[in-house]
């Protein structure tokens, strides 16, 4: 289904950039959503396909949007126990359980978080990600715990999209990391970018990819004869890039607990500690929760925080190894 949308540049949005002036004429859409219709050849300036967002426009200039909206696959709803911290007419908070893909992908369209909000909304969801990610505004990884917001509108969703892509909403993460961070508090700001040896994973680079930021600090760092230090750290993020805290703390030299991924092979123990091992391989993914979330409730403008406690296997990790080092 393709839908036009067309306007004359006015006085005020001379010399602007193309995407802040599509975002200032359609609303509806997020700027990121803008964006992507811009990288895909959907965006003409007076009749010339356009593909660079940063393009400055001039008064009077015609531009014509095609609003794609491509039909997918149906999913199925599926009746799923959902965690539910808080409920509007406008929002969800969802507490997302460890091992829950957020939407359908390769592998996996019957038991996402998508499944579950269908059979329980139907709907009442917003559509602007399409048919497979309805009322998805972001996501985390299938073994991180923690908070989502869950848009149940377009007006909705297209506000909190705004406060994402302005970093203005406030995410804290919890994680369980192998060694000491140094600085102990700090800043890592880089570009991450796909790994070119295995797509599936992200990488550090120095001039390609997203611009990706994190505030971490240091809260405890446990000192365990016969096990290697395990720092308890909470990162707060100022973007929110496709495994952002993982590549950022390998990049530091560390590695989450449990990541199969991102984390450190060939780990040298002196001697087996077999009830830290057996607690470390019942972790199964990450030891990262998504704990704090803040940001302005899309309606009322109203400032709003929510916090949840970690799952039960990162507690029992994290009560071990108080234990072990008292």
């Amino acid at each position: 289904m393709n839908n036009t949308i067309k306007f004359y540049v006015d006085k005020k949005n001379s010399g602007k950039r193309l995407d802040l002036v599509l975002a200032e004429n359609i609303n509806q859409f997020t700027r990121s959503y803008l964006k992507k219709l811009i990288d895909e050849k959907q965006v003409k300036l007076n009749n010339l396909i356009l593909t660079s967002s940063s393009k400055k426009v001039k008064f009077k200039d015609h531009i014509a949007v095609k609003i794609i909206k491509k039909e997918t696959q149906n999913v199925t709803p599926k009746k799923i126990k959902l965690n539910i911290v808080y409920e509007d007419e406008n929002i969800l908070i969802i507490n997302k359980p460890k091992g829950m893909v957020v939407h359908p992908g390769a592998g996996n369209n019957k038991n996402t978080l998508v499944n579950a909000l269908l059979f329980k909304y139907k709907n009442n969801l917003s559509d602007i990600n399409g048919n497979l990610r309805p009322g998805i505004v972001h996501r985390i990884d299938k073994d991180t715990s923690g908070l989502l917001i869950v848009a149940k509108n377009n007006l909705s969703h297209a506000d909190l999209g705004e406060q994402f892509s302005n970093h203005t909403i406030g995410r804290k993460y919890l994680c369980l990391a192998w060694g000491v961070i140094r600085p102990l508090s700090g800043r890592i700001s880089t570009f991450i970018t796909r790994d070119k040896k295995n797509r599936q994973l992200m990488t550090i680079s120095d001039f390609k990819g997203k611009k990706a930021i994190t505030n971490y600090k240091t809260l405890k760092v446990f000192n365990i004869k016969d096990i290697p230090k395990i720092s308890l750290i909470e990162c707060e993020l100022e973007t929110g890039r496709t495994h952002q805290i993982r590549v950022h703390l390998k990049y530091k030299g560390s590695s989450l607990l449990g990541d199969k991924q991102y984390g450190k092979e060939n780990l040298k123990f002196k001697k087996i500690n077999n009830e830290f091992f057996t607690s470390l391989n019942k972790l199964s993914g990450q030891a990262l929760h998504a704990k704090t979330l803040e940001f302005k409730h899309p309606k009322t403008n109203k400032r709003m925080s929510f916090n949840s406690d970690p799952p039960n296997g990162f507690k029992k990790m994290l009560n071990l190894l108080e234990n072990l080092s008292s």
